[in-house]
Order: structure tokens, then sequence, then C-alpha cells
């Protein structure tokens, strides 16, 4: 891990964290305060950012690559809460500011590069920036109702009614995340959805 002012790609990276949803709008005086706070890192396929059941909280900003949010009972089965990828991010902030271990790990589904820090760094910066705290918490809440959705529409919705929502709502995404992952993300097996997108693309 290394800085953003000590990265090689310096001027490359300043570039993407101000497409970011959530810090685009900051002042100069924002961005001066919060760049030395920020660390760069890289991971690999299936690499953990962050543990469920660990007390250590991260602000995540994605620069390359796309997230999972993963949730896993006692046996090691997992569900797919959401995926993130560039210009998003994703964070511990509910359970911090809760007072609770995480809920869910944070997981490379691509190899990633992101830039992040410490949960108590973050919220001590937006502490003094309230218009993006007020916009910052807004995203925690689209966010956390985003996994709501997708968690009644695996109840609601049949097999190519899941999918056909997916592409409507993540076209982005839909070539990009190995199908294993998308197909364990609803709740179908990989041959099932391979039907269904060759069944899609003849229609």
């Amino acid at each position: 891990m290394s800085s953003i002012q000590s990265h090689p790609q310096h001027n490359t990276i300043r570039l993407q964290l101000r497409q970011s949803l959530v810090l685009n709008d900051m002042p100069p005086p924002a961005w001066a305060e919060l760049e030395p706070k920020l660390e760069i890192a890289d991971f690999g396929k299936g690499d953990l950012l962050v543990h469920q059941g660990h007390s250590a909280m991260e602000q995540i900003f994605i620069l390359d690559g796309i997230l999972k949010r993963v949730v896993s009972d006692a046996k090691g089965k997992e569900m797919i809460l959401r995926f993130a990828a560039e210009t998003d991010m994703d964070t511990s902030y509910a359970a911090w500011r809760l007072g609770t271990p995480m809920p869910y790990s944070i997981v490379a589904v691509t190899k990633v590069r992101v830039v992040k820090l410490p949960m108590p760094h973050w919220v001590e910066f937006l502490a003094r920036y309230t218009e993006l705290k007020g916009r910052f918490e807004y995203e925690v809440m689209r966010l956390m109702s985003e996994v709501m959705a997708h968690t009644i529409t695996l109840h609601l919705l049949d097999a190519p009614g899941r999918l056909s929502r997916f592409k409507r709502k993540h076209p982005e995404l839909l070539e990009r995340i190995p199908k294993k992952e998308l197909a364990s993300y609803l709740n179908l097996t990989p041959e099932t959805l391979s039907r269904l997108k060759r069944k899609a693309e003849t229609a």
C-alpha cells in the first residue's frame, strides 16, 4: 500500500477518485485534507478487504475492478448482497455507527485497485464537512435499500425475472462479472444462467 502522492500513477489515481459518486463535488480544501489520509491498495481475485465478524472497519472507494458484499453462515454457505465497481464505494459505516462487528465481508471479484482509509479517520473527516456527510449517508441508505430490494427480488421473481432485473439495473456489469458469481447472486446454477442468457439473445 502507498499514499497517492508517492504512487507512480498518482495523476491517474486523482482523476479516477474525482469521479467517485460520493467525492466528485468536494471543495478543494476537503481534497487537500482527505488525500494524505488515503492509501492505495491492490487486491487479487478472491482477496478479502473487510472480514465479516471483525471490528476493523474501513471506507473503500473503487478505482478499478469489481467488489462484492457477501455474508456467510457458520457452515460456509454464502449469499452475495451486492456488487460494486468503478466510481462506486463500499463501507463499514453502518456497523461503525451501531457499534457492532461487520455483518458481511467485502471481497474482490476481479483484480481490484481501491483507495481506502480506516473508518475512524473517515468519520472524523466527515464531521468537518456536513454537506459531504449528508451525501455520503444518503448513499449508505441507498446501498442498504438496494440490498433489501435484491433480497425481496430473490423471493418474488422467477429466474428470468431476476436476470432481467439485473440487466436493467446493472447493464455495465453483466458481462464483467464471472458467471459463477453472477449465478450465485441471482440464486441460479451457472448452467441455468447460461441457458437464460442464450434464450434472451435469441428472443
